[in-house]
């Protein structure tokens, strides 16, 4: 039987002996979000969830609950919903870029506080704001003596291969990691015309022994990148810090929000892109409000 890693589901008695063990946190994050009729909209956070349960399970550290708000809806996020979902209901829960990266604070803040040497934030999530995010992992670092890694599951394309976005690859991680989320028999005919809710063309072929051994390989990595990180951060001699909500304001204030216009994920369009047409859902949130 694995032990228990999942922080909403532990016993204080249990919290306490992983944290000695391992002051590590994984704090998972993903997107309600269109993976074809075949997917349930949390894949991303599910499968976020499962990279990280599983690097606790084989390294130590704690698992916090899943964040299921994240980036989209905005920019070249709404002209890739044109083109891949259409005028369905998106069932999408899009946060803003600046909130969700302040949220991301915040929730570091909480680990940093209650002694976690090692915060890993991983996002199955990804897109424009890929960029967003290691950077403001370089902005937050000097700030925490833990050691922060702010990863996407885009930094593990090695293990995915070249299927597209609720493909092959991505069906079959949520069918090991949920297994009961995945369900081939709602895939539509292969001649039924598109878009299939954002659904990839090669997703028939997802194999469930492929998604475990993913899920498995991401797992060992992540858990072996915290094990680096928890060296250093002993190598370095650093020591504990309570930050406040105030020094989460001043920080963001004063080290984020300047920079947070120029983001990738904050632009109305990415290179060579056209905004979605008049009458589209998708046109009426595309562009950033005047007053970012």
């Amino acid at each position: 039987m694995k032990r228990e890693v999942r922080w909403e589901r532990m016993f204080v008695d249990e919290l306490e002996a992983a944290f000695a063990a391992c002051p590590v946190a994984y704090l998972p994050y993903g997107l309600c979000e269109p993976h074809g009729p075949q997917n349930a909209l949390g894949c991303d956070g599910l499968r976020a969830h499962a990279f990280c349960r599983r690097a606790a399970e084989l390294h130590g550290g704690i698992v916090a609950p899943t964040m299921f708000w994240n980036i989209h809806e905005l920019g070249g996020y709404a002209v890739w919903g044109e083109a891949v979902i259409g005028q369905s209901r998106p069932w999408l829960t899009a946060l803003p870029p600046a909130m969700f990266m302040k949220n991301v604070l915040y929730h570091v803040r909480t680990c940093q506080n209650w002694g976690f040497r090692v915060i890993i934030v991983f996002s199955g999530h990804s897109g424009p704001h890929a960029d967003d995010m290691k950077a403001l992992q370089q902005i937050l670092q000097p700030h925490f003596p833990a050691r922060l890694a702010f990863l996407l599951d885009g930094d593990h394309w090695d293990l995915f291969g070249d299927s597209g976005h609720g493909g092959s690859v991505e069906t079959a991680m949520l069918w090991a990691a949920q297994e009961d989320c995945a369900d081939l028999s709602r895939l539509p005919a292969p001649d039924a015309p598109g878009p299939h809710f954002a659904m990839g063309s090669d997703a028939a072929q997802a194999s469930l022994r492929r998604g475990q051994k993913i899920i498995e390989e991401a797992g060992d990595r992540l858990g072996r990148r915290a094990s680096e990180l928890l060296a250093e951060y002993d190598r370095l001699g650093l020591e504990p810090r309570f930050l406040t909500y105030q020094d989460v304001e001043d920080i963001w204030e004063r080290d984020v929000a300047p920079r947070i216009k120029d983001f990738r994920s904050m632009q109305a369009l990415m290179e060579d892109q056209q905004p979605p047409p008049e009458g589209s859902i998708w046109r009426r949130n595309w562009q950033p409000p005047t007053s970012w």
